[in-house]
Order: structure tokens, then C-alpha cells, then sequence
């Protein structure tokens, strides 16, 4: 099996010795800072209306070169894989340390430590066998309810390999794999349509996703919520508790609570949470965590993109906030531990303090107990699109599943409900946690200044009292 060493400097025909030489040179006097070199492979297939709409396949590779001077970056980056690309480079990022005198910062651990296979998830089945299972797919949710008017599937697999090499010699190597599918249908009935969704993925082989076990589960799912749609009516508005289900609906969490505990933004002070360690941000019971190390997850990393090993962070812990996430650069200027959490979405973007597996662990209550609690109020299971402003945690998010509760019953289906609320102010909300908790099934992706990066999400339960929820019912 090559290895991402073999990638970089027998396969590229690099010299390793003068790219540790160059690296050397760029980094003297800065504090911080690395060459990283990316190799990916990427496939992807579109089924659409009843046939093939697109197949790609791409090749990318390139160098990052960084150089981290008290709070200032330098950064140049080319697709270029060669000796005088990355001299350029480390011309360029000289400027950052003008008049700077560093003090070299002690690199990352090294680990053994492996989450997920090293084989390439594109070589698992042929170019037909892919294109046959979105066919099978189509074909199954067609015959599966005469309501179905449109389906639309995908599948997308890539590999990556990364290099990271530091001045003071330490090397770090990583060969990530990343699979996702995803299956939509509209169903219909008279002039009305609606439509359901189900994805799933995670850093292993397509093997599973090939497996109609595996797919027949998706399509069955994606179907549930098209012809719930169907029968869903308007939502009620106003302020109520509101109960999440488990799982995806943690992504709420991710971005109106999660973005919040990055490292930068408190560090700036332009967070909602910042300079509130060990103090109470949440009700007694709420303990969230970011755990990149999880076997095969889709937000998971064996090191980060700077060669720091992923780590279980405890963030909230019953109710107190306990920590951030941090890169290197932050993490020393706060004082504090990296925790892992540097990431970049290819080789061409800096790094900066990102979550991976984002979610809150389970309580003591049953979900039947949850919702019997609620004489009148909204059951959110799957969400949509959402906006959240950093700066004071109001978020927005768009409901694509949701259901009335009325009397401690799960009522009808309703359309159109939005939660508006603020993250900080929710998390003091919450009244009962499930013992129930479920992680996202791989559909996640993040963004941030323009970077996107796969994670995961998940929760329990949750009862939050008091939430505004937006609805068209008269």
C-alpha cells in the first residue's frame, strides 16, 4: 500500500531533504508554522430525473506553506509540486516575521493512533457497479409508492493524503478516506409536492453503500418524509417548548452554540462565550463535547492539519463552560492546550480552530417522558438551512420535519416552522435531556470564512422551554 510519504517524495520525484531544507529556511525566527502537502483523489455520480446527469472524477494536488508570527500569518500556496514553487513560497512568507524574533514552538505529539482505513475508497467497486447502484436506487423508489414523481441520488468518494513537515523535523503522515450517499424524492398528490431526504457516509470503504440493506434503508427514509410532507399542515407561531429529536438535530447545537466555542472568536472576543470559563452557560445537566476521535466518523481525524492528534474536548460540562477549540496559534496565545481542532480545506487555505464530532451526551429521560411533558408545543426532527450570527448566537433554522404536540401527544405533521432563538440563551433553556442520544448519520459539512470541512453532529432528546418558533398558520 503506498503511503503518503511515498506519495510526496518517491511518487512526486521530490527531494525530501531539500524540502526540509526549504521549510528550515521559511520558518527560521517565526513561531510557528509548517509545510503540508495534499494529495486527493475525487469521484462523484449524479442520478437525476431517471438518468446519469454527471460523472466526474479529479486529481489535485499541492502545497501549503505557513508561517505563524505572534498573531500574524504568512501563507503561500501552489498547485506546483517543485522546488521552485516552494522557494517562491518561502520568500513570500518572510514578510510575516520582519523585525519578529521567535521562539520556536515545541511540535505536536506523535501517535500510532489510526480511525479509519488506509485503502482508497474509489477502487472498492468498478466505474458499472457504481453507476448500477444509483440506477438500483431509482428504479427501487419508483416502484416503492405511485406518489413518487422525482428522484434524484448521489454518491461521492474521495481520498486524501496529507504530509505535514515542520523545521524541526517532525513529519506526519495521514491517508484519509471520506464517503457519503445521498437519496431525495418528491412525492406528490393532486398540485401538491413535497419532497424527503436521507443521507449517510463516514471515513471508511463504499463496501456498506453498496449493501441494498444499506440503500433500501436510505430510500425508505427519504420516502417516510416526502409523504409525511404531504400530509403536514400549517405550523403554529409563537413562543412554546419546543422538543428536538436525536441526532441530526444537533446541528442547531453545532451552529448556534459550537461555532461560538472556537478558539479565534473568543481569543478576539467577538464570541458570545468569551471570557465565561468555569462560569455557567447552560442548564445543570448539559455537558457538550467535541470528539474527533471516533472510529470511521465523518467528522473525524487521526491528527489534524497540523499534525496535533485529534482529542475528546469537553466543552460544557453539566452546565459550566470547561473549554474552547483550539490550533496551535490560539491555543498559545490564550495560554492554553491545542486541542486537535486546526483544520483547512485543502492546501490552498490556513488553518483555523474547527469543530469535528460536535454533540451533547445523553440525561436521564426517557423521550416519552419528554414529550408527555408538553401540554402544547412543536417536535422538531430534521432540520434544513439555518443562519447564525457568531457575535451573539441568534440563530434561525428551517424545520424539513416537524410535528405538533398537543396534550403530551405527537400530533400532526406540520410545514414551515423556523426556530428563532439565541444559542446562549437556549442552552439556559433546556429543561430535560433524553437518554437517547444518536449521532448524525455522515451528512455534515461546515463552513467558515469560506472553508468547508466534514464533521458530525448529534444529541439526545432535548426539551428547550420558551423558544420562539416561526409558523403560517393563521
Amino acid at each position: 500500500m503506498t503511503s503518503a510519504n511515498d506519495l510526496f517524495f518517491s511518487r512526486t520525484g521530490l527531494d525530501r531533504a531539500a524540502v526540509e531544507r526549504i521549510t528550515s529556511d521559511a520558518l527560521k525566527g517565526a513561531d510557528d508554522g509548517e509545510m503540508y502537502l495534499e494529495y486527493r483523489l475525487s469521484e462523484s455520480f449524479l442520478f437525476d430525473d431517471g438518468r446519469m446527469k454527471s460523472a466526474s472524477f479529479d486529481t489535485t494536488q499541492g502545497f501549503g506553506l505557513r508561517a505563524v508570527a505572534g498573531e500574524a500569518v504568512g501563507f503561500a500556496h501552489s498547485s506546483t509540486l517543485d522546488e521552485d514553487a516552494m522557494r517562491r513560497a518561502a520568500s513570500a512568507v518572510q514578510a510575516v516575521k520582519s523585525g519578529h524574533t521567535g521562539t520556536w514552538a515545541e511540535g505536536p505529539q506523535k501517535t500510532n493512533v489510526r480511525l479509519y482505513t488506509d485503502a482508497n475508497p474509489i477502487d472498492t467497486a468498478p466505474f458499472d457497479a457504481k453507476t448500477k447502484l444509483l440506477a438500483d436506487i431509482d428504479a427501487y423508489a419508483r416502484g416503492r409508492d405511485p406518489r413518487v414523481r422525482q428522484v434524484s441520488c448521489s454518491l461521492y468518494a474521495e481520498w486524501q493524503a496529507v504530509h505535514i513537515l515542520r523545521p524541526d523535523g517532525l513529519a506526519v503522515q495521514d491517508i484519509r478516506p471520506l464517503v457519503r450517499l445521498n437519496v431525495s424524492i418528491v412525492a406528490g398528490e393532486g398540485d401538491r409536492q413535497e419532497t424527503g431526504s436521507h443521507g449517510m457516509g463516514g471515513r471508511r470503504s463504499l463496501d456498506v453503500y453498496l449493501k441494498p440493506e444499506t440503500w433500501k434503508f436510505a430510500v425508505d427514509e427519504a420516502l417516510r418524509q416526502a409523504l409525511v410532507n404531504l400530509q403536514s399542515v400549517a405550523a403554529p407561531a409563537g413562543v412554546m417548548p419546543v422538543v428536538l429529536g436525536p441526532g441530526w438535530p444537533g446541528v442547531l447545537l453545532h451552529e448556534a452554540i459550537g461555532h461560538g466555542l472556537e478558539g479565534d472568536f473568543n481569543r478576539k472576543k467577538t464570541s458570545a462565550f468569551a471570557g465565561l470559563m468555569g462560569q455557567r452557560v447552560a442548564s445543570p445537566g448539559v455537558t457538550v463535547v467535541d470528539d474527533g476521535t471516533l472510529d470511521s466518523l465523518r467528522g473525524s481525524l487521526s491528527v489534524d492539519d497540523e499534525g496535533t492528534p485529534t482529542s475528546r474536548t469537553v466543552l460544557i460540562e453539566d452546565g459550566i463552560l470547561k473549554g474552547y477549540l483550539q490550533d496551535r496559534q490560539n491555543a498559545r496565545l490564550m495560554g492554553m492546550k491545542p486541542t486537535g481542532s486546526g483544520r483547512r480545506q485543502s492546501y490552498g487555505c490556513t488553518v483555523m480552530p474547527r469543530m469535528t464530532n460536535t454533540f451533547m451526551l445523553a440525561g436521564p429521560h426517557d423521550p416519552q417522558e419528554i414529550i408527555a411533558s408538553v401540554k402544547n408545543g412543536l417536535y422538531a426532527v430534521n432540520f434544513g438551512g439555518g443562519q447564525v450570527d457568531i457575535t451573539n448566537g441568534k440563530f434561525v433554522f428551517s424545520c424539513t420535519e416537524a410535528y405538533r404536540i398537543e396534550d403530551g401527544k405527537i400530533g400532526a405533521p406540520v410545514k414551515g416552522a423556523t426556530l428563532i432563538g439565541n444559542g446562549p440563551d437556549a442552552l439556559t433553556r433546556v429543561k430535560m435531556v433524553g437518554n437517547d442520544l444518536k449521532l448524525d448519520t455522515g451528512i455534515g459539512t461546515c463552513g467558515k470564512n469560506g472553508q468547508s470541512v466534514p464533521v458530525g453532529v448529534g444529541q439526545p432528546s432535548l426539551l428547550i422551554e420558551g423558544l420562539t418558533v416561526g409558523g403560517t398558520a393563521a
